[in-house]
């Protein structure tokens, strides 16, 4: 697959990690392969998340065509950028398209992205999988690799405002690969939303304790901070949702 685009962005990415003198740990990078489909699945925290995501498998060489939500393609500035990225178009009222685009990507050798919790975690904790990931994975024949991003939500997230500040530290944790069979996907999704609870938990514990003191707004409930619980990020999500659904109406009445 031909890549104009891709190369150029990757530096003037690194150059807005520079100037915002942004400080990386990630480990387990080694899990993922550096030939061959490989489907990287991560946790959901920020509007940011596509920016900073496919540094886990920067180290391996590989570039990741990420699975994303139709109205970014649709955007005037965003959507042609992310054509030429070669990233996946997901209508979520019609996945099946993008359900074979993505396992075509893997048979070639493509590194692909995924968003299992297909939305944005407000209590910053795993949210329930989508077993498209599984069955993707196993359609293709290809390994899963777990990916756990921390830090990415202190900049660009749901329900607060933007914060671009210097000096943030973003985490990756890339845990050991998967490899299901689409023989029971209900299983194998809570497999890997077991590997990768477990891959947040020592992410989060590992992060530098000055930057997520208790209360801290993007730190979850469960660790000391004030982050919506999962039940209360269910009922924001129920309300964003019922928002949305009588905008829509409004909009086609007028």
């Amino acid at each position: 697959m031909r890549d104009i685009a891709y190369p150029p962005v990757i530096l003037a990415a690194k150059t807005g990690f520079r100037l915002l003198g942004q400080r990386f740990t990630m480990t387990g990078t080694e899990h993922v392969p550096r030939s061959g489909g490989v489907l990287l699945a991560y946790n959901h925290i920020g509007y940011v998340d596509f920016v900073y995501g496919g540094l886990a498998a920067n180290p391996s060489g590989r570039l990741v065509r990420f699975m994303a939500k139709r109205e970014l393609f649709d955007h005037a500035l965003v959507g042609p950028l992310m054509r030429s990225l070669h990233h996946i178009e997901v209508d979520r009222g019609a996945g099946v398209a993008s359900f074979r685009t993505a396992v075509e990507f893997l048979r070639r050798g493509e590194a692909v992205g995924i968003f299992p919790e297909a939305t944005i975690s407000r209590s910053m904790e795993l949210k329930e999988f989508k077993t498209g990931a599984v069955r993707i994975a196993a359609e293709a024949g290809v390994p899963v690799v777990p990916v756990i991003m921390w830090g990415t939500q202190r900049m660009m997230t749901k329900d607060h405002p933007k914060d671009f500040s210097r000096g943030k530290t973003i985490a990756l944790t890339v845990g050991e690969p998967l490899h299901p069979t689409g023989a029971d996907p209900a299983a194998e999704t809570a497999e890997l939303r077991a590997a990768m609870t477990e891959l947040l938990d020592r992410t989060i514990r590992d992060y530098p304790a000055e930057e997520q003191p208790p209360g801290s707004w993007w730190l979850p409930a469960s660790y000391g901070g004030s982050a919506p619980t999962p039940e209360e990020a269910l009922r924001l999500d129920a309300e964003e949702k019922r928002r949305r659904a009588e905008r829509r109406v409004n909009k086609s009445t007028k």
